[in-house]
């Protein structure tokens, strides 16, 4: 994956600890145009080991999802120009199914077709800029969720032979619940894993400590904390977020977000800046907090709350007044201290 695609869809939070425990064991490393960093607790683990099963993964995943590579299993099938079926694997079909399931919750606003359109714009170069309406309409020809066929468990199908597709908003959530399975079948069962600012935690740190989890405050040009969470749910739970702040242009004296709204082939016009989302599936929140934020706090809260998610939106105003909205679920949090 292009890295900045990945930062159009991830808000990077901030992992805290205070001079963790020796038994507290760490490794990180370099995945898919981003980082990854891992930090467990279990005795007599080889780290090494387990870094090298990891990474043989994370390559793996790589070969599969990955745009930026022309031999990836993605986008060969994006290079696939004919009306058959073709063989992806399941794990591809299975996460289309997802990304169209957020496709029809949000109306179309979230589509995984709309990689023309973000070419277009422009906003997979260091120089974007605001397309002719006719070039916008042409490009909308080219896309939509309905266009992308599963046809059998391993197999997809397109019905407009120029079709591509990007799971960019759903594969890093996918890359981290990987990961856990990993250190799960080694037996442990207290980690963070984090890839690219999408995390999981399962169990405590040691000595019973609870994960710590920083949410960055959604500015522009700003490094700061806007809140903690203290995460003492013992089963795993991800932490996601997706933000427009990071990724935006202005032209004659208007802002751009990269955020797209397929339904019209322009960047969305809410002033929403991020989603945070605390849900136990990662592959799901993932698709979620992008989902979410493309329709923005008024549509997003009525979904949210519909769907039992919790989330946080975060709305800009002028200059750097923020406030926020959150779902009902969001609310009810009693295992996870929000400061």
């Amino acid at each position: 994956m292009n890295i900045k695609r990945l930062l159009v869809f991830l808000i990077i939070p901030t992992l805290l600890s205070c001079s963790p425990p020796e038994s507290l064991q760490r490794f990180a490393g370099l995945t898919q145009g981003t980082s990854y960093h891992i930090s467990f607790w279990k005795p007599g683990v080889n780290a090494a080991d387990l870094k090298r099963q990891v990474d043989q993964e994370l390559a793996r995943l790589d070969k599969l999802l990955s745009n930026y590579r022309a031999d990836s299993v993605i986008e060969q099938f994006n290079a696939f120009s004919k009306n058959e079926p073709f063989e992806v694997g399941e794990e591809l079909v299975q996460l289309v199914k997802k990304a169209q399931q957020m496709s029809q919750k949000t109306d179309g606003c979230y589509d995984i077709t709309s990689e023309p359109l973000f070419s277009l714009w422009g906003f997979n170069t260091d120089h974007p800029k605001k397309p002719t309406n006719d070039a916008i309409q042409q490009a909308r020809q080219r896309i939509g969720y309905q266009n992308l066929e599963i046809v059998d468990a391993t197999h997809l199908r397109k019905r407009l032979p120029q079709l591509e597709i990007d799971i960019a908003s759903i594969a890093q959530g996918y890359s981290v619940y990987r990961i856990g399975q990993i250190l799960l079948q080694n037996k442990i069962e207290n980690y963070l894993v984090e890839i690219g600012g999408e995390l999981e935690t399962r169990g405590q740190k040691p000595g019973d400590k609870p994960w710590r989890v920083a949410i960055e405050r959604p500015l522009p040009g700003q490094t700061r904390l806007h809140k903690i969470l203290t995460i003492k749910r013992r089963d795993a739970v991800a932490v996601m977020t997706s933000g427009t702040y990071r990724h935006f242009f202005d032209q004659n004296g208007q802002r751009f977000s990269h955020i797209l709204d397929a339904r019209t082939g322009h960047p969305v016009t809410h002033k929403t800046v991020s989603v945070t989302l605390i849900y136990d599936d990662p592959i799901m929140a993932d698709a979620w907090s992008t989902a979410l934020l493309c329709v923005g706090a008024e549509k997003g809260l009525t979904i949210a709350n519909k769907e039992g998610i919790a989330a946080l939106f975060i709305t800009q105003h002028d200059g750097e007044t923020l406030t926020e909205q959150a779902s009902q679920p969001w609310h009810q949090l009693t295992d996870i201290i929000i400061q």
